[in-house]
C-alpha cells in the first residue's frame, strides 16, 4: 500500500468565466457560511436564501481528475473538505449546467447499480437533486469498488453552468453525507491506505502544482514540523482558535474561544461578521459596488500581518496571503481575500472559515485516525 498523489489542475474560476462573458452582476454581500447552515442548523434560523448559491466555489481554481465506471469515464472534481457527499453531473440531468459539461452515463458502465435513493444538497437558493448509485471509482492508483456516488438530476442556478468541474468529492465526516458512505470512509473500510489521512498542498501564486495526497503526506511540500489541533466537532474539519492578532497585537476577538472550519472548498478567509468591518478597516480595504473590498496594490508593505493561535501555536498570514491580485486585460487591481459570515458555530462561539487564502500558506493534513488537523508551513 502506498500513498497516492492526485495533481490538481488550475482553471479559470466561475467568477472569471462569468466576468469575461459580461454576466457578472453586482454580487451584493453573500455569506459563505450558508454552505454549512443546513447541517449546523437544520431547523433554521440561518437557512435563509441568497441570490447566488455556492459563493464559496466562485473563486476556486483547482480541480483534480477521477474516473468512474467500467470502462472508466473521467471527470474533473473539486476535492472539498467542507462537504461530505460525492456527486457528478449525469445524463439524468437536463438543467442548463448539464448541457455544456461531460456527463457520467451510468448505462455505459457494467459495474454501476442503484437502489433508487434520491438525495438533496441545499446550497442557499437552489438545491442540487439527484439519485444515489454505486460504481467503481479510480483515484490515481487507487481502485474503490462499490463507491456511493450521487448522480445529478437538477443543478440549480447558473453557478455550475460556468464551472470548470463536473462534480464535488466531499472529504468531511460521514455524519453529513446524507446516508452515503463518503469516499474516504470507503477507502478506510477497504483498508486501501497506508494511513487513514489525506493532505492538501495549494500552490502559491495560483500556479499549477497543487495536489491532494491520500494515505500520507508529501514531505517535499512543507518545511519544519506539523502542528496538530484536535477536531472539535466531527461534522466538518472544525478546530478551536484561541487567539487572533493584528500586527502581533491580540484583538481579544477569540478571548472566549472561536471555532474554525478548515475548508478546501472555500476560496477566501471568512471572518465572523461582527469583526469584518474592523478587520477590513485595519488592512485598508474599501467596499465597492460589487461587494468586493478594494485594496491599493502599492500598499502591501504597509499592511499588517494577521495571525491565528491554534492549539498554542501562532500561524501568521502576511499581506501577500490575504490580498488577491487580479489582472483584467493588463490592468492590475487588488481585493481583500477576507469575507464575513453571520453563521456562528453550534456552541455559539464566533466561526472562521480557513479557505484557500489560509491554505496557500499552510500545508494541511486531515487525520481520520486521530481526528486532528495538522498545519505546516507550505514549501
Amino acid at each position: 500500500k502506498v500513498s497516492q498523489v492526485v495533481p490538481l489542475k488550475k482553471f479559470k474560476s466561475i467568477r472569471q468565466e462569468m466576468k469575461e462573458k459580461g454576466l457578472l452582476k453586482p454580487i451584493h454581500y453573500t455569506d459563505p457560511g450558508l454552505k454549512y447552515s443546513q447541517t449546523l442548523y437544520p431547523n433554521g434560523p440561518y437557512a435563509y436564501a441568497v441570490n447566488e448559491p455556492l459563493v464559496n466555489y466562485a473563486d476556486l481554481f483547482y480541480y483534480g481528475v477521477i474516473s468512474i465506471g467500467t470502462p472508466p469515464q473521467s471527470f474533473y472534481v473539486l476535492f472539498d473538505t467542507g462537504s461530505s457527499v460525492f456527486w457528478l453531473a449525469s445524463t439524468y440531468c437536463s438543467s442548463e449546467a448539464c448541457t455544456n459539461h461531460p456527463l457520467f452515463n451510468p448505462s455505459k458502465s457494467s459495474t454501476y447499480y442503484s437502489r433508487d435513493r434520491t438525495f438533496y444538497q441545499g446550497y442557499g437558493t437552489g438545491s442540487l437533486t439527484g439519485v444515489f448509485g454505486f460504481d467503481t471509482l479510480h483515484i490515481e492508483g487507487l481502485t474503490i469498488p462499490n463507491q456511493g456516488v450521487g448522480l445529478s438530476i437538477t443543478e440549480p442556478g447558473n453557478t455550475f453552468v460556468h464551472a470548470n468541474f463536473e462534480g464535488i468529492l466531499g472529504l468531511a465526516y460521514p455524519s453529513m453525507a446524507d446516508g452515503q458512505i463518503p469516499v474516504m470512509d470507503t477507502m478506510m473500510q477497504d483498508n486501501l491506505l497506508p494511513a487513514n489521512v489525506f493532505a492538501f498542498y495549494i500552490s502559491k501564486n495560483f500556479e499549477d502544482g497543487s495536489e491532494v495526497t491520500f494515505g500520507g503526506v508529501d514531505q517535499s511540500r512543507y518545511t519544519g514540523q506539523i502542528y496538530w489541533a484536535p477536531v472539535t466537532e466531527q461534522l466538518y474539519w472544525q478546530i478551536a482558535i484561541n487567539g487572533f492578532q493584528i500586527n502581533k497585537q491580540e484583538t481579544g476577538w477569540c478571548r472566549d474561544g472561536c471555532q474554525a472550519i478548515v475548508d478546501t472548498g472555500t476560496s477566501l478567509l471568512t471572518c465572523p461578521q461582527q469583526y469584518l468591518g474592523y478587520l477590513q478597516q485595519y488592512i485598508g480595504a474599501q467596499a465597492n459596488q460589487y461587494g468586493e473590498y478594494m485594496i491599493n496594490c502599492n500598499n502591501l508593505n504597509n499592511m499588517p500581518t494577521l495571525s491565528f493561535t491554534i492549539n498554542g501555536v501562532n500561524f501568521p498570514l502576511p499581506p501577500s496571503a490575504y490580498t488577491m491580485v487580479h489582472n483584467e486585460n493588463g490592468q492590475y487591481y487588488c481585493t481583500s481575500g477576507i469575507m464575513g459570515t453571520y453563521l456562528p458555530s453550534r456552541n455559539g462561539q464566533p466561526l472562521w472559515i480557513l479557505g484557500d487564502v489560509f491554505l496557500r500558506e499552510y500545508y494541511t493534513v486531515y487525520d481520520r485516525q486521530s481526528n486532528q488537523v495538522g498545519f505546516a508551513l507550505a514549501a
